[in-house]
């Protein structure tokens, strides 16, 4: 039998990708270093372990809040709440830049500057990223103008 973890799959089922970890781990390591695959599958296994001790904690004290998303301040207080409080201005900080660095995505239908799309805007803003993409995928081809590729939008 094997064993379970929170969510009652199977702990093999919960992985990072290897590729990625092993590129973090060469890159932390002097060029002169090499790991020991059996070394760094154990590594991952540790990841997987502190991601699930911190998610675990991190839903804790978003529950003694009584609130139903976790949110960065639920981890910050897990960090602290199980000893590693030395690097909760690291992780901030981290945190910080993630958001600095995604500030242009695009969430639940709005851009980040605050000015809200139709839907036929985003079908339109959609149909050419498609095309973009499309193009890429055809050797560079050229991107029809909207009005040349979708007879529907012109005036």
């Amino acid at each position: 039998m094997e064993p379970m973890d929170i969510v009652g799959k199977s702990k093999e089922d919960a992985s990072l990708p290897k590729a990625t970890m092993t590129k973090i781990i060469k890159e932390m390591l002097p060029p002169d270093v090499r790991v020991a695959r059996d070394a760094q599958d154990l590594i991952i296994e540790c990841c997987v372990e502190f991601i699930n001790l911190i998610s675990s904690e991190s839903n804790d004290v978003c529950s003694k809040e009584e609130k139903k998303t976790i949110a960065p301040e639920h981890v910050l207080k897990a960090l602290e709440v199980l000893g590693f409080g030395e690097y909760i201005e690291e992780v901030y900080a981290a945190f910080e830049q993630h958001k600095l660095e995604t500030v242009d995505t695009v969430k639940g239908g709005k851009w980040s500057n605050g000015a809200e799309m139709t839907e036929e805007e985003a079908l339109a803003e959609q149909q050419r990223m498609f095309a973009e993409a499309r193009a890429r995928m055809n050797g560079g081809a050229a991107v029809p103008k909207q009005s040349e590729s979708d007879p529907s939008l012109q005036n």
